[in-house]
């Protein structure tokens, strides 16, 4: 009805330039999302760069790192983490687990939102799957808050039934939506990084076009990830630096066409468990995209893949995320920081800085201080037991439990969220999923 061509035989949609641009103009270049708690409200767009989890089917065992189903109570811990670190500013989805004990799976979406309305007051990203989209906005609405309604494309070229009536709902709904999808070069999108990143917009290209053409003025975060793909045995390569390079191409597009974006390269890592290969993988990613202009980085919780996921790893995660942020803001040059006249005052040596009033205002200001990272020196080392950063991940994970009280739901609010869960099941039951 727009202008498109479109070919019912071989489902072919061909969209015209100049509607291309008129969507464009019309999508937000910044926007404002609501959350539960007015603190964690979120400015997308422009130069905000932001943190959030990257999703895991499984938890992990920390000493045999073999995957298994978490437990509701893990799972819910997971939630009650992610509330609690600095730098998780919004929690994708569904998070932290695709899986808990005793679930099945047609409710493991619905069920995964609820834990996280229930466990934080920050802004999620909802998953869709078998309609679920439908339960999770009214889940969102009876709490008080936005979560993005989701649209994922299947490379290449693709959209679903399924994620096309999420888009519409969503944005019926009067949500902001993320419009995204990752491929595999050499798989579904072409082995070329340039080839790559043509097939990754214009998905995204299409799927703002839907978005504006069903509401004009529709928030759209657009997500433009790929993996390389592994050509001894066909699997994604996660955490590989060719991502890296594609979501700089990408940022500098979509930076010119004025929408916010997300990456999520950062997330996952091709190792199996928490380990210096998981570290750089994940970090390296996290800078790039972050100087890439990305407004949105999915980084913390995931180890491997969308399969495992941990707080631990969330915990050391946001290490990293507070890195990234510290470089981000920069270096403040004035009259003070210079410090002109204390270096003229402190001389040589034997002048130190120490015992001075400048390093006791600046150097908590200067510095980002992590909260898991081994920074004594040997001796102090040896003595407190040799820890390592994962060991100080487990304690921080064992604190944040035993004294972090997110904010609750009122009586009312958790009580509507159990009535529509009540009738997902219902449904779910009736369509013979259960």
């Amino acid at each position: 009805k727009n202008g498109c061509q479109v070919d019912y035989d071989e489902m072919r949609v061909r969209i015209p330039a100049g509607l291309v641009e008129e969507c464009l103009r019309k999508a937000p270049s910044s926007f404002h999302v609501k959350a539960r708690d007015p603190k964690n409200d979120l400015q997308m767009g422009g130069n905000t760069c932001y943190f959030a989890p990257f999703p895991g089917m499984r938890t992990t065992d920390l000493d045999t790192w073999e995957a298994r189903t978490p437990t509701r109570k893990e799972r819910d811990d997971g939630c009650i983490v992610l509330d609690a670190l600095d730098n998780v500013h919004c929690c994708g989805g569904p998070i932290p687990y695709f899986e808990a004990e005793g679930i099945p799976p047609a409710m493991a979406t619905p069920e995964a939102v609820a834990a996280l309305l229930r466990n934080s007051t920050k802004i999620q990203i909802s998953s869709h799957q078998l309609g679920c989209e439908v339960f999770n906005i009214a889940m969102a609405k009876a709490a008080g808050t936005e979560i993005f309604g989701l649209c994922l494309l299947a490379p290449p070229l693709t959209f679903s039934t399924d994620t096309v009536e999420s888009l519409f709902r969503g944005i019926e709904a009067g949500l902001p939506v993320m419009i995204g999808g990752a491929g595999v070069m050499g798989a579904v999108i072409p082995a070329t990084i340039a080839g790559a990143t043509v097939v990754t917009v214009t998905q995204n290209i299409s799927g703002m076009v839907l978005a504006q053409l069903i509401k004009p003025g529709t928030r759209v975060l657009c997500s433009g990830n790929l993996y390389s793909g592994n050509m001894r045995n066909g699997a994604p390569i996660f955490g590989s630096i060719e991502g890296a390079l594609e979501i700089v191409m990408y940022n500098q597009i979509w930076r010119k066409y004025g929408a916010p974006t997300l990456a999520s390269q950062a997330g996952p890592s091709s190792s199996k468990r928490i380990d210096f290969q998981s570290g750089y993988e994940k970090a390296t990613n996290a800078l790039v995209a972050a100087l890439a202009g990305t407004n949105f980085i999915s980084l913390h919780a995931c180890i491997h893949g969308e399969l495992i996921s941990h707080p631990v790893q969330a915990v050391l995660d946001d290490d990293i995320a507070g890195m990234v942020g510290r470089f981000l803001e920069g270096v403040l040059v004035n009259e003070e920081t210079l410090a002109i006249d204390l270096i003229k005052a402190v001389g040589p040596i034997p002048g130190m800085y120490l015992d001075k009033a400048h390093t006791r205002q600046w150097w908590q200001k200067e510095q980002f201080i992590p909260k898991a990272a081994d920074r004594l020196t040997y001796p102090e080392w040896m003595e407190c037991g040799k820890k390592s950063a994962l060991d100080y991940a487990q304690d921080r994970v064992e604190e944040i439990l035993a004294t972090h009280k997110p904010k609750p739901l009122t009586a009312s609010q958790d009580e509507e969220i159990e009535k529509i869960l009540g009738e997902a099941r219902a449904y779910y039951k009736k369509k013979g999923m259960m």
